[in-house]
C-alpha cells in the first residue's frame, strides 16, 4: 500500500511534468482514494478501461491519453458523465502523462521505441522524439520487420529513402508532422505512429523514408514503463490492460 499523493509526485517529478506545455491537464486529473493498492495502467482513458480498473480493484490507473482535452467541449456530456461516475463509484484516481512521457530520456515511448528497433540514441529531435544512428543499417523491408516485433503491428510504410539507413528519428503517436525536419536534420527515416494524407507525398519529395506502426501500438512502452517504475518504488503491483486500437 502506498500513498496516492506520494505517487503522484514521484511520476511528476521522475518525467519532469512542469517543464512541459500540454493539451490537457498533466498528472493528476481525477481524485480517488488516498492509499493505494494495485495500479492499473494503459494507453488512453475510456470508460472500457475503468470498469477495467474496478474490476481489478485498482485505486489508480495511469494513462498516456486522459481526460479533459483542451480542444474537447466544457459540459459533461453522457460519455463524460459515465466516465467520471465509474471513477467515483470505485474511487479511482486518474492520472495522465503525454508530452512527458513520450519525451522522457529513459522509458519515455520514443527512447523505448527506437531502442527496440535498433537505434543508438544520440539525443531529442523535434523536442519530444528521440534520434540517433543504426549500429546494424538495416533496410527498410528489414526496419519495417524490427517495428513488428516490436510493438506487434504490420507498419503503413513509404519507401522513399536510401537502401541502407543508417540514421533514424522516431516520434510516437501523431508524429508525421515532423517528416520535413527529419529530411532537414539529415534523418533517413522517420518512426511515427500514424501517418497523414500529404505524408507520402512529401516522404517521395524528401528522399525520406517513413514507417507508421500505429499511434496506439507505438504508445504502449511508456506508461508500462512508468508503472514498473512506481512499482519498484513503492512496492505495488501493476496491470497493463490492453484495449487495441487499429488506428
Amino acid at each position: 500500500m502506498a500513498r496516492r499523493d506520494e505517487i503522484i509526485a514521484f511520476a511528476d517529478e521522475l518525467l519532469d511534468a512542469g517543464s512541459f506545455r500540454d493539451y490537457g491537464p498533466i498528472g493528476l486529473q481525477v481524485v480517488g482514494a488516498d492509499e493505494v493498492t494495485r495500479v492499473v495502467c494503459a494507453v488512453s482513458a475510456s470508460l472500457e478501461l475503468f470498469g477495467a480498473a474496478a474490476d481489478a480493484g485498482a485505486e489508480l490507473v495511469l494513462v498516456h491519453h486522459g481526460i479533459l482535452w483542451d480542444n474537447e467541449p466544457r459540459v459533461v456530456d453522457r460519455r463524460m458523465k459515465a466516465r467520471l461516475r465509474t471513477l467515483f463509484d470505485a474511487d479511482i484516481t486518474l492520472a495522465a502523462y503525454h508530452l512527458p512521457l513520450d519525451a522522457h530520456p529513459e522509458i519515455g515511448n520514443n527512447v523505448l521505441l527506437a531502442r527496440a528497433i535498433g537505434i543508438e540514441v544520440d539525443g531529442p529531435f523535434a523536442g519530444i522524439g528521440m534520434g540517433g544512428q543504426f549500429a546494424d543499417p538495416p533496410t527498410i523491408d528489414e526496419l519495417a520487420q524490427r517495428c513488428v516485433a516490436a510493438v506487434d503491428r504490420e507498419p503503413l510504410v513509404f519507401a522513399s529513402g536510401p537502401e541502407r539507413i543508417e540514421r533514424g528519428a522516431v516520434v510516437t503517436g501523431g508524429g508525421a508532422r515532423y517528416l520535413a525536419d527529419a529530411a532537414a536534420g539529415g534523418f533517413d527515416v522517420l518512426v511515427t505512429g500514424e501517418a497523414a494524407e500529404p505524408t507520402m507525398m512529401a516522404a517521395r519529395e524528401l528522399g525520406i523514408h517513413v514507417v507508421a506502426a500505429g499511434h496506439y501500438a507505438t504508445e504502449r512502452l511508456g506508461i508500462q514503463a512508468l508503472a514498473q517504475r512506481i512499482s519498484d518504488r513503492f512496492g505495488v503491483p501493476w496491470q497493463f490492460v490492453e484495449l487495441p486500437n487499429p488506428v
